[in-house]
């Protein structure tokens, strides 16, 4: 897995944000209005060989990836480049690949690359629609078009290039193309797949553009933010204002991994390569259109001013991705290519350096557990799979241990497999994929760390030896009736107790207790210092004298536990780490954390939505699968899938090479779990009133899967706990909790 570029493609980053910092400022940008066109931005642009990224170089270009291209345009994207970069980028590709050898286009391409003439495309068939809007065609001198089976060179003379009043003040125009002269560049089935290639490419670029556009947005409204006081605080201070960012950020994030996974799946191959094209385009010209909007409002009404900046980015946000129509018919298009067989031709994207594959270890851990579920578990076993605790099946999470398939995660040293990160993820799908996904391994492997690391001799003989085995389970006991999410709030006592200690209090939610032999236990053993400062941790065995455990029934079929301790006594030799040194313990389990969020669970969803879409019979004997709304709804949810999933690999890759990390893993978390909740409400009334039922198959499945989305924006911290978290660390706001 990467996500870095190569030092050839970062120094193109830096070259073009260099050049860009000085000659795209916003004093330049609004020095181009109301054209929307700086003539001396684009010499400078050419100069730096930015019309001949893409040019072959057979033709006279550079013959650059899509990748390149793509970086250039998120730098045009935040500083708002004025002209109509992502149209002549194809434009001269086009001209490239299709008129190249001839003497006059020859001549025409050697003057786009020079920056002397600007070259746009159409990108509609202008047999079909002969008068529609180009972006760039006020100052463009030729556009490229497909007319019928023909590609064409169309030349725009000055009397037909109209300026007119628009939403951003950028340089497009309404052209009639049926009384314009046109010179065929190409006919035929390869140059119409070309042409359709060019198109493709442009929504990749403009994507590029929207992703960069949105984060500078978003970075200029956290800045405001930050020095902004009301009422006596900064207003970042307000989750009002940082909670909508913090979404903001993940979406962005998203869609700038979204653009990427498109030309990385073109490179591949890959079968769903048009989908992400068309999922991307989508994708960010929704989230830049949010974000522009979301910023301004937090510069309040000085954001309405045309004094600030902001407002520069809310409009052309809207405006740069509307020529080629409604963005919603993006997402219509991305559906039609999922699950209605469309196909379209792609461009060649040359070089790819980011790489979201797992590896062959991953691959390999897969395979092994395909193969034991396939040899060791019965039908009558899956029916009984659940996600929660309730799944647990004592046989084979014994098997498992024995298979070396349960703790994959815990060190060799620990007794466990040692597995990298990226081949623990790969397992943690193909769990998912077998319906085995309840929590009782993972929350083992996390116990037993922390007790390897800081338990006494008689503690892993007496505990661990029999968690290790398969003998024992264990459960976790943090959360508190009255702490919530505060796990440092625990009342929860240990007092000294002769050669021991004295447990008294309860704990909610420590799920699992009903079936566990023994709870990770957080105390209160000093009151007097720092509330994170006086904690203590133990291993307390759940049958011992004075536990009572009560049920807490869910909606989501998942059975949770109120335990109460009254005087349970427990060795010294049970107590974890220090005394008053809880914190440091816990931290132990952190690094069994390699990324996360609800991604694969998502990815089921989606996957029992499209059965039972296709099982639902509609008037005229096709089924709902049939139906453009269906596909547009699940190719929603599909790129939603897309977006936790390459989020947590992004949580996973940060981590294994050390780079800085910005709350990647809370972002996959909130990101995850809040799409899980949105599209299984969504995905609920799409197949209704089938999915009402609780029947075996795919409208079960979904019915459960709603009820279940609800725990994972609580699990683990709720969503504005770790909105804060990405606020903070992601986006340098103010600390929103106390």
């Amino acid at each position: 897995m990467n996500f870095d570029l190569t030092e050839e493609q970062e120094m193109v980053r830096e070259t073009f944000a260099r050049f860009l910092d000085e000659n795209s400022s916003t004093v330049r940008v609004r020095a181009a209005l109301p054209s929307g066109f700086d003539p001396a931005l684009w010499t400078g642009l050419a100069e730096l060989g930015a019309f001949a990224m893409r040019v072959p170089e057979a033709a006279g270009g550079m013959g650059m990836g899509l990748y390149e291209a793509a970086l250039l345009m998120e730098e045009a994207g935040r500083t708002l480049a004025s002209g109509p970069l992502a149209e002549a980028l194809v434009a001269a590709r086009l001209l490239g690949q299709l008129g190249g050898g001839a003497d006059n286009f020859g001549q025409l391409l050697g003057r786009v690359l020079s920056g002397e003439a600007v070259a746009s495309i159409a990108l509609h068939d202008i047999a079909e629609r002969p008068v529609q809007w180009v972006g760039g065609g006020l100052v463009a001198e030729a556009i490229v078009a497909r007319s019928g089976n023909d590609v064409v060179l169309v030349t725009i003379p000055a009397s037909a290039r109209k300026p007119e009043e628009n939403l951003a003040s950028t340089p497009i125009a309404e052209i009639d193309f049926a009384s314009l002269a046109k010179v065929t560049l190409a006919s035929g089935a390869d140059a119409l797949a070309t042409f359709a290639g060019a198109v493709e490419e442009w929504k990749i670029l403009i994507a590029a553009a929207l992703s960069g556009l949105g984060r500078e947005a978003l970075r200029l409204a956290a800045a405001y933010a930050s020095e902004r006081k009301a009422f006596g605080v900064f207003i970042g201070t307000f989750q009002a204002i940082s909670h909508p960012m913090a979404d903001l950020i993940c979406d962005i994030d998203g869609g700038k991994f979204l653009v990427w996974k498109a030309i990385r799946n073109i490179a591949d191959g890959d079968s769903e390569a048009a989908a992400m094209v068309s999922l991307a385009a989508w994708w960010n010209a929704d989230t830049a259109a949010r974000t522009g909007t979301q910023a301004l409002h937090t510069f309040g009404g000085y954001g309405l001013t045309t004094e600030y900046d902001i407002h520069l980015y809310t409009i052309r946000a809207k405006a740069w991705p509307l020529v080629l129509g409604d963005p919603q018919d993006l997402l219509a298009e991305a559906g039609r290519r999922l699950y209605a067989g469309e196909t379209t031709a792609l461009p060649e994207v040359g070089d790819v350096p980011i790489d979201f594959d797992l590896g062959e270890e991953a691959r390999q851990v897969q395979q092994e557990i395909r193969d034991f579920f396939a040899k060791n578990v019965t039908t009558e076993q899956r029916e009984t799979f659940h996600y929660s605790w309730e799944g647990h099946n004592p046989a084979i999470h014994k098997q498992l241990v024995e298979a070396n398939l349960a703790y994959l995660g815990l060190p060799k040293d620990v007794g466990g497999r040692g597995l990298g990160p990226y081949a623990i993820t790969a397992a943690r799908d193909a769990f998912e994929d077998e319906h085995w996904n309840n929590p009782v391994a993972g929350v083992a492997q996390m116990v037993s760390l922390i007790m390897y690391r800081f338990g006494s001799d008689e503690l892993k003989r007496d505990v661990l030896s029999k968690v290790m085995s398969g003998e024992a389970i264990c459960s976790l006991g943090y959360s508190e009736p009255g702490a919530g999410s505060d796990v440092f709030a625990a009342q929860c006592k240990a007092t000294p107790d002769g050669n021991g200690w004295r447990i008294d209090g309860t704990k909610m939610f420590t799920s699992g207790a009903n079936l566990t032999d023994y709870v990770l236990m957080l105390t209160r053993t000093n009151s007097e210092v720092a509330k994170h400062k006086g904690l203590t941790m133990f291993i307390v065995p759940l049958k011992a004298e004075g536990v009572t455990i009560q049920p807490v029934y869910t909606f989501q079929d998942e059975r949770t536990n109120i335990t109460f301790y009254d005087g349970v006594k427990i060795p010294d030799s049970y107590r974890l780490g220090e005394v008053d040194a809880g914190v440091k313990t816990m931290s132990a389990s952190l690094e069994l954390e390699h990324g996360g969020g609800f991604g694969k669970m998502q990815r089921s969803m989606l996957g029992e939505a499209v059965r039972l879409c296709g099982e639902i019979k509609v008037p005229g004997g096709k089924t709902l699968l049939d139906q453009d709304h269906a596909q547009r709804r699940l190719a929603r949810t599909m790129a939603n899938v897309m977006v936790s999933e390459l989020i947590a690999f992004r949580a996973n890759w940060v981590q294994v090479e050390g780079k800085p990390n910005l709350a990647y893993g809370p972002m996959a978390k909130v990101f995850s779990s809040e799409k899980f909740q949105s599209d299984a409400r969504d995905l609920l009334d799409l197949t209704a009133p089938h999915s009402l039922s609780k029947r075996k198959g795919p409208a079960g499945a979904l019915n459960l899967a709603y009820r279940h989305a609800h725990g994972t924006t609580i699990y683990g911290g709720t969503s504005e706990v770790h909105r804060s978290m990405v606020a903070e660390r992601g986006l340098g706001l103010p600390r929103t909790r106390n």
